[in-house]
């Protein structure tokens, strides 16, 4: 049985973001789907196995090859910066750096971290859960603001290992 209290959340939450749909899978099979848009709505299934058909081919235009074309020059060799750590959200919710409003953030740019750190809360569902690093190293990105909205596998942080 699904509790309409829960939906209405998941309404509300997907209200505030700036993501157009979610959708929610349960071990017994069930699932919902909620989105922004009139035509997903309009082909919404509450409570129904979801099959994707596979998009019919488009025609491509005829495109007329060029007369000449000039030798191009080599492609420059691209210098590949330190390899990064995703850190994802686990889960859809409310992202917090702090622990309480006007404490001092978790971590901050720049900042060594060590496997199992709580980086930050994601609230979800009123329930705050801390969010713990996964690598140890130094925090180089913050992608997302405080107080804001999240999804779930939404990078929060990028984690460079060797750092």
């Amino acid at each position: 049985m699904i509790d309409l209290r829960y939906v209405k959340k998941l309404v509300d939450m997907l209200d505030e973001s700036t993501v157009d749909s979610i959708e929610i899978s349960s071990d017994k099979g069930m699932k919902i789907r909620i989105s922004k848009t009139p035509a997903a709505r309009a082909a919404m299934h509450a409570v129904a196995p979801v099959v994707h058909a596979a998009p019919a081919p488009v025609a491509a235009a005829p495109v007329a090859a060029p007369a000449a074309v000039p030798a191009a020059a080599p492609a420059p060799k691209v210098e590949s910066g330190p390899k990064l750590t995703d850190i994802k959200s686990p889960m859809v919710g409310t992202f917090y750096s702090k622990p309480e409003p006007g404490a001092q953030a978790y971590v901050a740019v720049g900042s060594r971290v060590t496997q199992g750190q709580v980086l930050c809360i994601i609230e979800a569902m009123k329930i705050m859960n801390e969010i713990e690093c996964e690598v140890s190293g130094t925090v180089r990105e913050i992608c997302v603001t405080d107080a804001h909205p999240v999804e779930y596998g939404q990078v929060l942080f990028r984690i460079d290992p060797n750092g």
